[in-house]
């Protein structure tokens, strides 16, 4: 019995090894702490290509010149002033009149036509700031991983996987913008949105006026389901907390 516990605890601690042996500690500048994941920036980003292919087959992809071209440059800029530029950013033009964006991992950013023709360039430069503060801070990734687990994820990140494991993978991250990040995630990429909006020559006020506008929105229907209303903090709280971000660095 013993020596069977032995060789228990030793498989144990090869098998933590090789887990430990893919993992990654760094400090964040975006959370402002060290963490440790088991995904790099390498295997992020052959997941989040992976995602960003199938979900341009799954959505209805805008190729308007002048609309890319207005939204590449806002966003260049914005990823220029992020915390994280380890990741070349991509942004995506979804075919869609609601008020909706939203990032995948490996600095995949999707954005509404609606959004973008009704935002000014303040509004929607915080817009893409909010949502490269989640790429930043890596809150999908950490979901994913969590929710996956390292071997799926190694799979779809290298290939061994099929289509049916990288939708497990969208799904997830669409259910978690969806019903939102926690109340921590979502002020954090309030912060960010308003750090980097401001750092890019943006006036982040754009970010409090765009909520106004998605509150008015809301406001004209029952039906008006967007993802930046769709997390815990309620729409007046995240407003307070922006402009006490803006009032706290002028």
């Amino acid at each position: 019995m013993a020596n069977r516990s032995k060789t228990s605890r030793f498989i144990l601690l090869i098998f933590a090894a090789i887990l430990l042996s893919g993992c990654v500690t760094f400090y964040n500048p975006a959370t402002e702490r060290k963490e440790t994941l088991l995904i790099n920036t390498d295997t992020e980003v052959a997941l989040g290509r992976d995602m960003d292919r199938q979900l341009q087959n799954e959505l209805k992809i805008l190729h308007d010149s002048r609309m890319e071209y207005r939204l590449d440059n806002i966003g260049d800029r914005v990823a220029t002033a992020s915390d994280r530029q380890d990741l070349v950013y991509h942004f995506r033009i979804v075919n869609d009149k609601e008020f909706n964006a939203f990032a995948v991992p490996g600095g995949f950013v999707y954005v509404n036509s609606g959004l973008i023709e009704t935002a000014t360039d303040d509004e929607l430069a915080s817009v893409v700031g909010h949502e490269i503060g989640h790429i930043a801070a890596r809150h999908s990734v950490k979901r994913l991983q969590a929710t996956l687990g390292y071997q799926i994820i190694m799979a779809i990140a290298f290939g061994g996987s099929n289509n049916a494991t990288v939708s497990q993978a969208i799904d997830i991250v669409f259910q978690l913008v969806s019903l939102g990040y926690s109340r921590e995630d979502e002020f954090l990429a309030d912060k960010l949105g308003v750090k980097y909006a401001k750092k890019s020559n943006f006036n982040p006020y754009g970010m409090v006026t765009f909520f106004e506008k998605l509150k008015r929105e809301q406001e004209k229907s029952l039906n008006f389901n967007i993802v930046f209303l769709s997390s815990h903090p309620p729409i007046e709280e995240r407003i307070r907390n922006v402009q006490n971000q803006i009032a706290a660095n002028p």
